[in-house]
């Protein structure tokens, strides 16, 4: 922690911080004042009550004036806090004003302190209790700057001095009640500067924090929309490319030139779906409208499974476990399919042929539980807590060779969570992986 015993706040923070510990201080002088008005009023209120031989109060005069002036000032400062409070609010800004009410203030209650103790007895290094507590209140809950600090310290003393040849105390023994002074002074000015020090550390850390994460959303921001552009510009030649070697099948061509042909439209394939997921990606993370329908879940894996199974080249059987049967949920149709489509597509891409993957459909409480599990490579722990994160070493070939984006179940995690619902993943590698989507039951009114 910086400290800042003998000089201020600098750089681009200084007038911030001012603005913010004004407020702060203006917020503290509020409560402090209804905090030592309460006391009065108290401490009158059993004067009232209780005997005078009980509490004694005909020995202290001065008591029953200052008890008075106690609750007037504080009362006085209560509304002025108000009143300046209201004003900061609407300027965000410190005024001379401000400051100085403040100043006013922790001067009015150190003084308050000191009297106390010079009411208690004419030694006031005999009753220090009043006058240590007012100094302590006042470090704590005010922030000043090292040169108010300094100002306060010498109109106390003076404050104090003055009082010392009110009561007329004999030389020696104003010699020590000085010391006194100057000891608590002295401890007064160390804990308001290291409470100075801590506070303005800890906002400018806030600060500094908030300002990163403006960066972090700009860049995420800017990132979307690049990635978003670029993708979408890339699909035209890609279309061109992949339209051409279509055309060029049509013509009678020899098995080295169909290789060739096959090769480049495989590419462009994969060039596709990496576009999609960039597209998907930017989509889902800009995207501020969603829009959900209540749906059967049976019905929506069911036609998933479906599609699946008409493909030519899926061996693997696909089985849907149904334990909850209705089961609705508010679902978006589109995304939501496409999550369920990445999951098989991985489960299948690194089980072995003939293998068996299980959609098994549950609930438990008020959630739906829908569970895809194969029984293939499965994955290893290191890659367990980074396989929903983009673009991560955790991408890997199928056993057939299939590249990965590294988008897929990124794209997956931001879907379900837009669900309200969760992801999860259970794997042991050699054994299979099961992947669990959790998602809030749609109960019907």
């Amino acid at each position: 922690m910086d400290k800042h015993l003998f000089k201020n706040l600098t750089g681009k923070y200084k007038n911030g911080y001012r603005n913010y510990y004004t407020g702060q201080n203006l917020a503290s002088v509020r409560i402090g004042s209804v905090v030592f008005l309460v006391l009065n009023v108290i401490i009158r209120a059993l004067y009232l009550i209780f005997p005078i031989s009980l509490t004694r109060a005909e020995n202290f005069p001065e008591f029953d004036i200052t008890n008075w002036v106690f609750i007037g000032t504080s009362l006085l400062f209560y509304i002025i806090s108000n009143i300046l409070i209201d004003s900061f609010r609407k300027t965000k800004k410190a005024t001379a004003i401000m400051s100085l009410f403040v100043f006013s203030f922790s001067l009015y209650l150190i003084l308050c302190g000191m009297f106390s103790s010079f009411i208690a007895t004419a030694s006031p290094r005999n009753a220090l209790t009043l006058y240590l507590i007012s100094l302590m209140v006042i470090s704590i809950l005010c922030v000043f700057e090292y040169y108010e600090i300094i100002l306060l310290i010498i109109a106390a003393e003076l404050l104090f001095t003055s009082l010392l040849i009110h009561t007329h105390t004999d030389p020696t023994e104003m010699i020590y009640n000085q010391l006194v002074s100057l000891v608590l002074l002295c401890g007064f000015y160390l804990i308001s500067r290291y409470f100075f020090s801590y506070k303005a550390n800890y906002w400018m850390q806030v600060n500094e924090i908030r300002e990163k994460n403006l960066e972090i959303e700009r860049g995420s921001e800017f990132k979307s929309q690049l990635l978003g552009t670029v993708a979408h510009d890339l699909r035209n030649p890609i279309a061109a490319v992949e339209t051409l070697a279509m055309m060029m099948e049509m013509d009678d061509i020899d098995a080295e030139t169909q290789d060739t042909l096959n090769l480049m439209k495989a590419s462009c394939v994969k060039a596709r779906t990496i576009i999609d997921d960039l597209l998907e990606s930017a989509r889902n993370e800009n995207s501020g409208e969603f829009i959900t329908s209540r749906t059967e879940l049976n019905k929506l894996l069911l036609n998933n499974i479906e599609a699946w199974k008409i493909q030519k080249d899926i061996t693997s059987t696909i089985e849907l476990i149904s334990l909850a049967n209705p089961a609705y949920a508010q679902i978006n149709l589109e995304k939501f399919n496409r999550v369920i489509d990445n999951l098989i597509g991985n489960a299948l891409k690194f089980s072995k042929e003939r293998s068996k993957i299980e959609i098994i459909l549950s609930k438990k409480g008020s959630n739906y539980i829908i569970e895809v599990k194969d029984q293939g490579l499965g994955i290893s722990k290191d890659k367990l807590g980074i396989i929903f994160d983009p673009f991560t070493k955790a991408g890997r070939p199928g056993l057939k060779g299939e590249q990965s984006t590294g988008l897929g179940l990124s794209i997956v995690k931001q879907i379900v969570i837009k669900h309200k619902g969760a992801i999860e993943v259970e794997s042991e590698v050699g054994k299979g992986s099961t992947f669990r989507v959790i998602l809030p039951e749609d109960r019907e009114v």
